[in-house]
């Protein structure tokens, strides 16, 4: 009985009292109730306050999915450039930290010459290093890494700064800031630890010496960078939910004659090719709606792989920007290339970026001619129909238009117009599909 009442006794004990002992009459085992408190209390408190949310099939803790997006950089949206930090010259920084640093006094209150010199000396030296590299940093922090830019915005930096160039200037003002603040550290050290207030004021000296070398010599990161931000701030704003009318066609066949008709975009129109030499940005005002156009650099007809950078700043438009296209052909001769190449290219062009809205026009209508141009490098006994008819009119559907004559003008604006809606009406489309995917996932 003594067996099974001590048995009943310990079932009646809490499974958290329990504990292996070893009997000290015996080498066996035996369970001893020993009260052991266990923090249960907390656990449940804890398993009751945390959230969790399930993301791509998995548990994870609201914590856990805040950390994550706080760690995943945010891609930019277009007009990153404007965002860009004024950048000192590289002379004014130095000068204003060198000011900044002798004017620092030594902490009051102490009366050893040569203990005061040392306060003052290290003083200077981390205030003068801190004044030079946190610009540098400011930098660095505030000029978007070029991966998380808008693709149009990434091609404009590649195509105007060079490729690489970008990512090289900053990779040299990391280093410039680096090298002055390992420089200061280590001389404000040695004038903390001088032995006499002589030593104090040339390990000063020396220090403040070295970091002018050292940004004297590599100071021109900041200057590089200066010119970058200037260029890049230049780069035209488009508005990605404003209708972008893009003139393209070969060079000089008359496509800034038409930005100036159309909007408020002012080109430089002269007769030569590559005119154009950067994305010029418009506004047109029609029927009370505000739209934009956007003249290009001529394209010539050669593989993407031989192509200059302005020609590639028109395809970057074409393929990275919603855009609506008026194609400008020239069939006068007037623009230096051959009717035959202009067919070439824009066949290629009209197959690459089918999915646009698209207007063609032909230009200087007035100075066509009965009979078509041959240059000649071109085969006059080619049997393609439809090049033999490009020759002669232009592609199907297109707008003769004379600026100088002002042919075809109020026709080529209500057609803009149109075009315009049109654009106007995909973009909303297509941002209501977003929105859509946006909820439903």
């Amino acid at each position: 009985m003594s067996g099974t009442s001590s048995l009943f006794q310990l079932w009646q004990v809490p499974s958290s009292s329990l504990f292996l002992g070893r009997s000290k009459l015996s080498k066996g085992l035996y369970l001893v109730p020993v009260r052991v408190m266990y923090p249960m209390s907390c656990f449940c408190k804890q398993m009751q306050t945390t959230t969790y949310e399930i993301v791509k099939g998995s548990y994870v803790t609201q914590n856990q999915q805040e950390n994550k997006e706080k760690l995943t950089p945010k891609v930019e949206s277009i007009g990153a450039f404007q965002k860009l930090p004024m950048v000192m010259p590289s002379i004014d920084i130095l000068q204003s930290a060198l000011r900044k640093a002798k004017r620092v006094a030594p902490t009051k209150g102490i009366a050893n010459a040569a203990k005061r010199e040392r306060n003052k000396g290290a003083k200077q030296l981390d205030t003068l290093m801190k004044e030079i590299a946190v610009p540098l940093r400011t930098y660095k922090e505030n000029f978007p890494r070029k991966k998380y830019l808008h693709p149009y915005e990434r091609s404009l930096i590649e195509l105007t700064l060079g490729d690489g160039n970008y990512e090289e200037v900053l990779g040299k003002l990391e280093a410039l800031r680096k090298k002055v603040v390992s420089v200061g550290k280590e001389h404000a050290s040695l004038c903390a630890k001088s032995l006499s207030k002589r030593e104090a004021e040339e390990r000063l000296h020396e220090g403040l010496k070295r970091i002018e070398e050292i940004f004297y010599r590599d100071g021109k990161a900041v200057d590089e960078l200066l010119n970058i931000a200037k260029t890049l701030r230049a780069m035209p704003v488009v508005d990605l939910e404003t209708p972008t009318l893009c003139l393209v066609g070969a060079p000089n066949v008359g496509k800034s004659s038409l930005v100036r008709v159309l909007s408020t975009g002012k080109p430089e129109i002269c007769n030569y090719p590559f005119t154009t030499r950067g994305i010029l940005m418009g506004h047109i005002n029609l029927s009370y709606q505000n739209f934009q156009v956007t003249d290009t650099p001529g394209i010539l007809r050669r593989s993407d792989e031989d192509r200059n950078n302005l020609e590639k700043l028109t395809l970057a438009v074409l393929t990275h920007l919603p855009t609506a296209v008026l194609y400008v052909h020239d069939l006068s001769g007037e623009c230096g290339m051959s009717p035959s190449d202009q067919f070439v290219i824009y066949k290629e062009m009209r197959e690459r970026y089918r999915s646009h809205i698209w207007l063609d026009v032909v230009s200087k209508c007035d100075l066509l001619q009965e009979s078509p141009v041959i240059f000649a490098t071109d085969d006059c006994n080619v049997d393609n129909f439809e090049l033999v008819r490009y020759r002669k009119m232009g592609p199907d559907g297109a707008l003769n238009v004379s600026v100088k004559n002002e042919i075809g003008l109020q026709e080529l604006k209500k057609r803009v117009y149109e075009l315009l809606a049109s654009q106007s009406e995909r973009i909303k489309n297509q941002k209501s599909k977003e929105e859509e995917l946006e909820v439903s996932s």
